[in-house]
C-alpha cells in the first residue's frame, strides 16, 4: 500500500509540472479571438481542441452551449444565427476558461489572390493621404494571415494573427482594395464589416485549391500525386544550391568596386573619375549599357536650400530594378532589395546642408533591365518644398555578373508556387468561419499559360463553395488592369488571353467581375488606384451579396454578335443608361479580323446596346476583338455609369444572336 501511495504523489506531482496545454486546455482556432467579426443571418460555428472526451461550454449572448470533444480532441458548437449587433463577449470552458472580448456580428469577406490583394495602404498612403487620415471605423476589422504553405497535409490552424479595427495607424496594414471595398460596404448598410485576407503575392491560381477541387485538371491532379512520394519531395525539397548560391552572392559583393578600393563610392571626399552621364529616369540598357547584370552606381550634386535644412525630409525615388543602396552625403538612408516597392526614404533633420549635397545609388540588378522606373516620383521634399530629381546623373559600373550556372533544380521549388500549396494552410482552416462571400484579385502569375484560366477560376469558385457547403456565396473578382508597353497594332497577348478566361468565367452563377483597364499603370504590376478597384467590388457585392436590384454593378458585356455585310453588330449586356464613348467621340481599340484570323483596326459606332464594327480591308469578318492587348491604352467603351467594358475576343461562329 506505501509502495501504491508513493506512486500516486509522483503521478500527481508529474501533473502539476505539466504544461497547461498538455493537460488538455481548451485551444481555439485563431480567427476566434478577441475583436473578431462573426457572419450574421448564419448559423455560427465554435470550434477548437481539447482532451478527448473533454466536455466544453459555450457561453455567449445570454445562453450556454455544451458539446463533448471527439477522441480526437476536436470540438464544435453550432449556435443559432444571430442579427447585427455587438460588441459581445464570449466565454469558453473546459478544464480552463477563455474569454473572448469584443466580438461583432457583422458580414465577413474572405480576400485571396496574389500582391494586388496584399498590397497595404501604406503602400499608397501618399495617394489616400485623407483616406488614412480618416479612417475611424471600429466596426471595420481585419484579419491578415501570414504566409504558410504546404503540400504534404491539410492544417488543421491558420499561421498566428488577429483582428484589428480601422484606425489611421492600424489601416495602413490592411490591404487596399479590401479595405476600400470595406468601407464602401460599411457606409452603405452600417453593417460591421471584417476582413480576412488570406494572400501571398506571386502566387498562381492553382496553389489556392484542395486536391478535390482539382482533380477534373489532369495536369495538376497527376502533380499533386507527385507530392505523395516522399522520395519525389525530400528531391525537390533537399537545398543543395543555396550554399552555392549565398557564396555567389558573397563574392559578388566583394568584388564591387564601389565598395572595395581605398574610398566607397557613397564617401563625400571620393571624387569621381571616368563616370558616364545618365540621363534619370531610365534604363542603363537604353543608354548605352547592353546586356548589363551587376552593380551600377549613380551619382548626383545638388543644391539645397537653407529653408529646407534643419528639418526631416523625404526622398522619393520612384521604383528601381532590383535592389538599391541609397547614400545621402554619405550616410546610407533607404535599401530595399526587390524591384516592386516604391522608393520613400525618410531624411532626418541633421542630413541635408545648405548649399552642396550628394546623393549616391548603388543599384544592383540580376535579370531584365536595370535603372528608375520612368513616369514615377523622383525629388526631395521638405515641408512643402521641393528639388526635382529628374535630368542629368553620372553613373559608373562597379561589378558586372558572370552568367548564373545552370541547373539550380529544387532552389526554385516552392511550395506556394504548387497546386495546393496554399489551400492547405491559408484556406482550409477556415472553412468552418461562415463567411458573406469571397473577392479575388489574382491572375498575374497564370500569364504565361493564360489558356488554363477559363478551368481554373471557375475551378476555385466551385471548390471554395463546397468547403464552405454554400452553392450561392458571391464570388467577386478583379479582371486583371492594363500593364506593360502599349501596341499600337493589333498582336497578340498573354494578358488579354487570361482577361478573357477570366470574362467567361461569368457563367458560373452569383459571380461577378470588376475591370480594371482603366487603373493600371504601365510601368507598374502592382498600380496604386486601389480606390477604384475596391469600389466597384463594392457596387457587385451590393447587387449579388445585399439583393439592391437598382444598382449598375458592372460594365458592358459582350452578349452576340452577327454579320451585316462586312459589318458586325455586336450587342452588349449591363449597357445600365447606355452605352458611351468616354473622353472622345471614336471609339477605340476594336479589332476585326477574316478567316485567317490576321487583325486590323477597325472603326466603330454605337447602335443602341450594339456596337457596330467594320474595316473597308476585311470584306468578310469572322473575328471580332475588343480592348485586346497587354495595355490597351485608349479603350473607352463605357456605360453611362462609369464603368468600362470588358476587353473580348467573339467569333461569329461560335456566337449568335
Amino acid at each position: 500500500m506505501k509502495i501504491h501511495f508513493i506512486s500516486f504523489r509522483v503521478i500527481f506531482l508529474v501533473m502539476l509540472l505539466m504544461p497547461a496545454n498538455v493537460r488538455g486546455n481548451v485551444r481555439l482556432p485563431v480567427l476566434i479571438s478577441n475583436g473578431m467579426v462573426l457572419q450574421r443571418d448564419q448559423m455560427i460555428n465554435i470550434w477548437g481542441w481539447a482532451d478527448a472526451g473533454e466536455r466544453v461550454s459555450v457561453k455567449f449572448n445570454g445562453k450556454t452551449f455544451r458539446t463533448v470533444t471527439g477522441t480526437d480532441g476536436k470540438w464544435k458548437i453550432i449556435m443559432p444565427s444571430m442579427k447585427t449587433g455587438g460588441p459581445y463577449t464570449m466565454k469558453i470552458t473546459g478544464k480552463n476558461t477563455l474569454t473572448i472580448n469584443d466580438i461583432l456580428i457583422g458580414d465577413v469577406w474572405f480576400c485571396s489572390g496574389q500582391s494586388n490583394m496584399v498590397l497595404t495602404m501604406e503602400r499608397v498612403k501618399e495617394r489616400y493621404p485623407g483616406e488614412i487620415a480618416n479612417a475611424n471605423y471600429p466596426e471595420i476589422r481585419n484579419f491578415f494571415i501570414p504566409t504558410a504553405s504546404d503540400l504534404t497535409k491539410v492544417h488543421d490552424d491558420l499561421p498566428a494573427g488577429k483582428w484589428v479595427a480601422a484606425s489611421p495607424a492600424n489601416v495602413l496594414g490592411f490591404g487596399a482594395v479590401a479595405y476600400f471595398f470595406a468601407k464602401s460596404i460599411y457606409q452603405e448598410y452600417k453593417v460591421p464589416i471584417g476582413i480576412i485576407n488570406s494572400s501571398v503575392g506571386g502566387t498562381p491560381i492553382e496553389a489556392w485549391i484542395s486536391e478535390n477541387g482539382l482533380k477534373v485538371i489532369p495536369q495538376f491532379a497527376e502533380r499533386i500525386e507527385k507530392f505523395k512520394d516522399s522520395v519525389f519531395m525530400n528531391r525537390m525539397l533537399r537545398p543543395v544550391r543555396v550554399r552555392s548560391d549565398q557564396n555567389r552572392q558573397q563574392t559578388y559583393r566583394d568584388t564591387d568596386r564601389g565598395m572595395s578600393g581605398p574610398k566607397p563610392w557613397y564617401d563625400t571626399t571620393f571624387v569621381p573619375e571616368g563616370w558616364h552621364k545618365f540621363w534619370l529616369p531610365g534604363y542603363w540598357a537604353d543608354q548605352g549599357v547592353k546586356g548589363l547584370n551587376g552593380v551600377v552606381w549613380f551619382r548626383k550634386e545638388i543644391n539645397v536650400p537653407a529653408s529646407m535644412t534643419g528639418k526631416p525630409a523625404k526622398l522619393f525615388m520612384g521604383r528601381i530594378v532590383d535592389a538599391d543602396n541609397v547614400y545621402v552625403n554619405g550616410v546610407l538612408s533607404g535599401s530595399i532589395t526587390y524591384q516592386y516597392p516604391p522608393r520613400r526614404y525618410d531624411l532626418p533633420a541633421e542630413l541635408l546642408k545648405p548649399g552642396r549635397n550628394i546623393i549616391v545609388i548603388r543599384v544592383t540588378n540580376n535579370s531584365g533591365k536595370g535603372g528608375f522606373v520612368p513616369d514615377k516620383p523622383y525629388y526631395l521634399t521638405a515641408e512643402g518644398e521641393n528639388i526635382d530629381l529628374r535630368g542629368e546623373w553620372y553613373y559608373k559600373v562597379g561589378q558586372v555578373f558572370r552568367p548564373a550556372f545552370s541547373g539550380i533544380g529544387a532552389t526554385f521549388f516552392s511550395m506556394q508556387n504548387e497546386p495546393t500549396g496554399l489551400f492547405n494552410t491559408m484556406v482550409a482552416p477556415a472553412i468552418d468561419f461562415k463567411v458573406k462571400g469571397f473577392l479575388w484579385y489574382q491572375g498575374e502569375s497564370n500569364t504565361g499559360k493564360p489558356e488554363e484560366y477559363q478551368y481554373l477560376l471557375p475551378a476555385l469558385i466551385n471548390d471554395w463553395r463546397n468547403k464552405w457547403q454554400q452553392d450561392d456565396l458571391s464570388f467577386l473578382y478583379v479582371q486583371l488592369p492594363n500593364f506593360m508597353e502599349v501596341q499600337y497594332l493589333p498582336s497578340e497577348s498573354q494578358w488579354a488571353e487570361l482577361r478573357l478566361g477570366q470574362l467567361k468565367s461569368l457563367s458560373v452563377p452569383n459571380s461577378a467581375m470588376a475591370v480594371t483597364i482603366d487603373v493600371g499603370e504601365w510601368n507598374d504590376i502592382h498600380p496604386l488606384e486601389k480606390k477604384t478597384v475596391g469600389e466597384r467590388l463594392a457596387l457587385a457585392a451590393r447587387k449579388l451579396a445585399y439583393g439592391d436590384s437598382k444598382v449598375v454593378y458592372s460594365g458592358p458585356l459582350v452578349r452576340s454578335a452577327r454579320a451585316e455585310g462586312n459589318r458586325v453588330v455586336v450587342g452588349f449586356d449591363f449597357t445600365g443608361s447606355g452605352l458611351t464613348v468616354k473622353g472622345g467621340s471614336e471609339l477605340t481599340q476594336f479589332a476585326v479580323a477574316g478567316v485567317d484570323k490576321k487583325y486590323v483596326w477597325a472603326e466603330a459606332k454605337i447602335d443602341g446596346n450594339n456596337v457596330v464594327v467594320w474595316s473597308d480591308e476585311i470584306a468578310n469578318p469572322v473575328y471580332v476583338r475588343y480592348a485586346w492587348a497587354d495595355n490597351p491604352e485608349g479603350a473607352n467603351l463605357y456605360n453611362a455609369e462609369g464603368l468600362p467594358a470588358s476587353p473580348f475576343e467573339v467569333s461569329l461562329a461560335d456566337v449568335a444572336e
